[in-house]
């Protein structure tokens, strides 16, 4: 099998995934001056921070995904290969992919990360993450279906484990996800489900940090704790998860909770590339780079956003936090950069412009700060809705996403509530063994 990449005498860029670094950096390059090579193992980008709105029934898929060929449709230069990444071969300035290798002048890695389980196999294997358009999809899937199935469950006890959601991670992930489902329950649910107890559906958000939003200040956890509160949610902070077999997470404090729906947003970890040495990777198996994003030690190899960590910035001595914001700004340096090394011009080293941090409660709840400023409330969450609905990469997205916002906030409703995928259910374990 061959990736097929015409021949050109123009130097040639290699960008191995289409998240913010990727697709920001191959719109940002200069197709004049670079023949641009995206792979990816997806044909479309997805919008990660509404990710969960999918989960909860909020949005469709295709509202927060764009086709990459219809993004780069006119710009010359370009060509995107469908295609996983599997190493990199830098003596022959090759990376290696499931159709074939590929030849690069500059090589780009920009495959982001993927959800943290800290090695816990078991609860990988029963909990659900929420990272990618099709987790998240299973997730809505398995939700929907365990209430389908708490309408019939014969005994108590396992009725009451299909009814409980626990969110395991106190970020934005976590805050954003508890919140979309404790409206789902308000308003939702007893629409829907008339025959069914609503008031033993039960959310839960645990956490081993002492508060929610450890990146924001104390001001805004406080006001995300109340806002989470009053909706119903019950939060459990320094509950450090040590096991979940599909029924039952248990605690290092010796307590557990029984469970048929464990939703796992605890960090994230870079997916690794092969063929780097092992002195190329740092904390939480990210690449280590330099102030211009090159690869320690592997020269025109360059890295990005989640998959990388810089330590040159004086104001992130540790690296800088694994954000949207880091990967767009470090791909429109390195584009810079990339055509300042071609014309033999000086590169500017990166320092990351913190532009602030933002999360939503629910419906008219929100909590942002933007340097020395912190609010909540309305109009946090007004600028939450703007700055996402502009962050969206298409018009026709962002008209659906607006349409579907408006049509939620007029009914108290959220329509997309479909079992796509048939899964099969866990065979119920013995709730008294």
């Amino acid at each position: 099998m061959s990736i097929n990449i015409p021949s050109s005498s123009l130097p040639r860029v290699v960008i191995a995934g289409g998240g913010f670094g990727g697709l920001k950096l191959a719109q940002e390059l200069d197709s004049s001056r670079f023949q641009i090579v995206l792979i990816d193992q997806n044909n479309y980008h997805q919008f990660p921070p509404l990710i969960y709105q999918v989960a909860s029934s909020g949005l469709e898929p295709s509202s927060i995904a764009f086709p990459f060929r219809s993004a780069f449709r006119r710009k010359a230069n370009f060509l995107f290969r469908l295609a996983s990444v599997e190493a990199v071969d830098a003596e022959q300035k090759q990376l290696l992919t499931s159709v074939g290798p590929v030849s690069y002048d500059y090589l780009v890695l920009a495959c982001g990360g993927t959800t943290n389980f800290f090695g816990k196999e078991q609860v990988a294997r029963h909990a659900l993450p929420m990272k990618t358009l099709y987790e998240s999809m299973n997730l809505r899937n398995v939700l929907l279906q365990n209430i389908e199935q708490a309408l019939v469950a014969d005994h108590p006890e396992e009725q009451a484990a299909l009814q409980r959601v626990i969110i395991v991670g106190g970020g934005p992930s976590g805050v954003e996800i508890a919140g979309a489902l404790a409206e789902m329950k308000r308003y939702v649910l007893p629409k829907d489900y008339p025959g069914l107890d609503i008031d033993a559906f039960e959310i839960h958000l645990v956490d081993a940090a002492p508060r929610l939003l450890g990146a924001m200040s104390e001001k805004s956890s406080e006001a995300a704790a109340r806002g989470l509160r009053s909706l119903g949610v019950e939060l459990h902070f320094g509950k450090m998860v040590t096991d979940y077999d599909g029924l039952t997470l248990s605690f290092a404090d010796g307590e557990a909770m029984r469970s048929r729906t464990v939703i796992w947003v605890s960090g994230i970890t870079a997916n690794e590339v092969a063929g780097l040495s092992a002195e190329t990777l740092g904390r939480g198996r990210r690449i280590l780079v330099d102030a211009h994003s090159e690869v320690l030690g592997y020269p025109d190899i360059f890295a990005l956003g989640d998959q990388s960590l810089m330590t040159s910035d004086p104001n992130y001595p540790q690296g800088h936090p694994q954000l949207a914001q880091v990967a767009l700004q470090q791909a429109k340096l390195l584009a810079a950069n990339l055509k300042a090394r071609l014309e033999g011009r000086p590169q500017r080293p990166f320092a990351y412009r913190d532009l602030g941090s933002m999360a939503t409660i629910g419906r008219n709840k929100a909590v942002a700060e933007i340097g020395r400023m912190k609010w909540g409330g309305f109009s946090a969450w007004l600028l939450w809705l703007v700055v996402h609905l502009r962050s969206i990469l298409s018009v026709r997205n962002k008209i659906i996403v607006l349409l579907n916002w408006v049509w939620n906030y007029i009914t108290y409703d959220r329509s997309l509530r479909l079992i796509l995928k048939r899964n099969i259910p866990v065979e119920p374990r013995d709730l008294h063994s």
